[in-house]
C-alpha cells in the first residue's frame, strides 16, 4: 500500500502554480468594491494631485473604469451638495478622503468622515453635502458603472431622530 499523501505527492501546494485559482483581475463582489476603494484612497499620490475645486459646482472627475464599475474623484468646497437623488440600477461604496461629509437619507443623517466607507444599495436616496468649512474629497466606486442619477424626495420618518451617528465600516 501507498502510504503517500496527495500533498506529498504534489509538494508544496504554492509551489504548483497550476493548482492556484489566480487572482480576479477586477473586483466582482461588494467586498472587492469596498477593497478597490480602500486601495485607490490609501494611494494619495495617485489621486491628490488631480484634485481641483469649482466654485460653482462640485467637481468630479473619472479615475478609472473596469468591466462593470467606475471610480469617480469628486470635491466639495463648503455648502455644495448632491441634491436628493438616488443612483438607478447602480450600487455604490463611498468614501470620504478628506474633510467630512453629510448624508441625509429618509431615516435621518449621519456625518461621514476619512477613513469610513458607506455602501451603497441601487435605489438608495441620499443627499451628500459638504455642511463644514472646510474642502472636502470623496471617492465614489459604482457598480455597474452609473448611468443615471434620478432626482427624488427624501421623506423624513416620523420616529427617526433628526441627527444618527455615523455608522461606518473601517
Amino acid at each position: 500500500m501507498n502510504q503517500d499523501s496527495d500533498l506529498q505527492i504534489a509538494g508544496d501546494l504554492l509551489e504548483v502554480q497550476h493548482l492556484l485559482r489566480p487572482a480576479p483581475e477586477h473586483p466582482s463582489t461588494v467586498a472587492g468594491f469596498v477593497r478597490l476603494a480602500r486601495t485607490v484612497a490609501a494611494d494619495r499620490a495617485r489621486w491628490a494631485p488631480l484634485v481641483a475645486y469649482d466654485p460653482t459646482s462640485r467637481w468630479y472627475h473619472r479615475l478609472e473604469t473596469g468591466p462593470g464599475y467606475e471610480v469617480w474623484l469628486l470635491s466639495w468646497l463648503p455648502g455644495q451638495g448632491s441634491g436628493a437623488h438616488d443612483h438607478g440600477r447602480s450600487a455604490g461604496v463611498m468614501t470620504v478622503l478628506d474633510g467630512a461629509l453629510t448624508e441625509h437619507t429618509p431615516g435621518g443623517r449621519q456625518v461621514l468622515r476619512p477613513g469610513g466607507h458607506r455602501v451603497l444599495a441601487p435605489g438608495h436616496a441620499h443627499e451628500v453635502v459638504n455642511d463644514a468649512l472646510e474642502p472636502a474629497v470623496s471617492l465614489h466606486v459604482y457598480f455597474p458603472g452609473l448611468t443615471t442619477m434620478p432626482v427624488r424626495t427624501l421623506e423624513r420618518s416620523a420616529t427617526t431622530p433628526a441627527e444618527e451617528p455615523a455608522r461606518l465600516t473601517h
